[in-house]
């Protein structure tokens, strides 16, 4: 019985350690002084979720554990987006309805970016999808093809990763700089 407690904090504590790499990675200032993204909460948000897309696609093919993390991870999005809006003062009656609004907007983007990656054109059909969820992306058509291959390719890496490293709580996304911009689209 104490072994199940064990995993269970185990797991959630996984799921908090990624979801402070995602955060991390969401809040770099280049993507939101150079890929075109608002620096709005609704940017913020967008840009988390885009990020913890390819950390959820991976952990749901995986283990009965790491679907449990995949679970625990997108209840640690809501725990953060609660916090985030009681921090910037919004009333107490209206909270609960944000927060329900903001955990079925990551299950209805993260389907549609999975949808998109398995799309012919998985950039094109990415970038299109992030432009239209994404504050600021539809005025940087640049900006969202670059993270459009961001993810795509952050999605190729965590499938090449070990289960066992994600388990643990370490992750590695794609490397992106402002260099991406220069690409063109594949």
């Amino acid at each position: 019985m104490l072994a199940w407690f064990r995993q269970r904090t185990q797991d959630r504590q996984t799921a908090v350690d990624l979801y402070g790499a995602v955060v991390a990675e969401a809040r770099r200032p280049l993507i939101f002084e150079r890929f075109g993204v608002q620096d709005t909460p609704e940017g913020r948000a967008g840009v988390v979720i885009m990020a913890v897309f390819p950390v959820l696609e991976r952990l749901k093919a995986g283990s009965p554990r790491a679907r449990r993390v995949a679970r625990l991870l997108a209840e640690a999005y809501v725990t953060d987006v609660d916090d985030c809006l009681r921090e910037m003062g919004v009333g107490d009656m209206s909270v609960p309805r944000k927060v329900k609004k903001a955990a079925q907007a990551l299950g209805e983007r993260c389907k549609a970016y999975s949808a998109a990656a398995r799309a012919p054109d998985p950039v094109s059909a990415l970038a299109t999808e992030l432009a239209s969820t994404i504050p600021g992306l539809d005025q940087a058509p640049a900006g969202a093809n670059a993270l459009a291959r961001f993810a795509l390719a952050t999605v190729e890496r965590l499938n090449t990763e070990p289960e066992d490293v994600l388990l643990a709580g370490r992750l590695a996304f794609a490397p992106l700089s402002a260099d991406d911009l220069l690409e063109t689209p594949t």
